[in-house]
């Protein structure tokens, strides 16, 4: 049986970890599914997941470091279907290197993907949602960025702190036109990302950092996706400007 579509969200990077859960439970909740990312193929056989699965969802690709290619998806997404009731921005990268090797570029980069790729998408999105009087921004930070330091990952820590003042700022600006803005941390979470030994913890490293979580497990995309729908839910409705840490306990459990 065919379900009235009555929300629209656009999430960035949604064709693996994260993003692709978080495309999911927004599907399941009834919402249509703007699903981009520069994997290509990910993207489309998420979108054609969602679908079969009696959900709606459309995949455009999208790199979010590009200003150009991101207000024209933004303007054809709002063309078909009006301003956006959320946007999830989780695009992000995070490659290994040390300082000694860190260029300038390279520092560029990161930033412009996992900082400057949120601005861009919220910066596009925002007018009609202000207009609309409503609407959940969703920015993805890292315990990495709000608690944690991260050797060999300095740019990637200080643009996941940057998250956090971005958040802040926004739902400052934002609050009084109806618009909300938060954030979430993940902790160690089953991604592609924490799986690769490259640039990252790798799959053993990943299942000793259990140990010393509380809860005793490694999260699961599903675990943040699930708070990320939480906080575009009109359960959250007067909340905004928070970065909410979601990692097991680890933070609280350390000492």
């Amino acid at each position: 049986m065919s379900q009235l579509i009555e929300k629209t969200v656009l999430i960035t990077g949604a064709g693996i970890g994260i993003g692709r859960s978080t495309a999911k439970a927004f599907a399941r909740a009834g919402y249509r599914v703007i699903v981009t990312d520069v994997l290509k193929d990910a993207g489309a056989a998420l979108a054609g997941e969602i679908e079969s699965e009696g959900g709606a969802a459309e995949f455009h690709s999208l790199d979010v470091t590009s200003t150009d290619q991101t207000n024209a998806l933004v303007a054809t997404v709002e063309d078909r279907h009006g301003a956006l009731d959320c946007v999830v921005a989780n695009a992000g990268i995070a490659i290994k290197v040390p300082l000694e090797e860190l260029t300038d570029e390279r520092w560029d980069e990161t930033f412009d993907v996992d900082l400057k790729g949120m601005i861009r998408i919220v910066r596009a999105a925002a007018p009609k949602m202000r207009a609309a009087g409503k609407g959940s921004i969703v920015c993805l930070s890292s315990i990495m960025g709000v608690a944690y330091g991260w050797d060999e990952h300095v740019h990637y820590s200080a643009a996941k702190s940057g998250v956090v003042g971005l958040v802040r700022g926004l739902a400052v600006e934002l609050a009084a036109s109806g618009v909300r803005v938060n954030g979430v941390a993940p902790g160690y979470i089953r991604t592609a990302q924490a799986l690769s030994k490259e640039n990252s913890l790798g799959p053993e490293g990943l299942e000793a950092a259990a140990d010393f979580i509380p809860m005793g497990r490694v999260g699961e995309p599903e675990d943040i996706a699930d708070v990320i729908l939480f906080l575009a839910s009109t359960a959250a409705r007067y909340m905004t400007g928070q970065v909410v840490t979601v990692d097991g306990g680890l933070l609280v459990g350390r000492y």
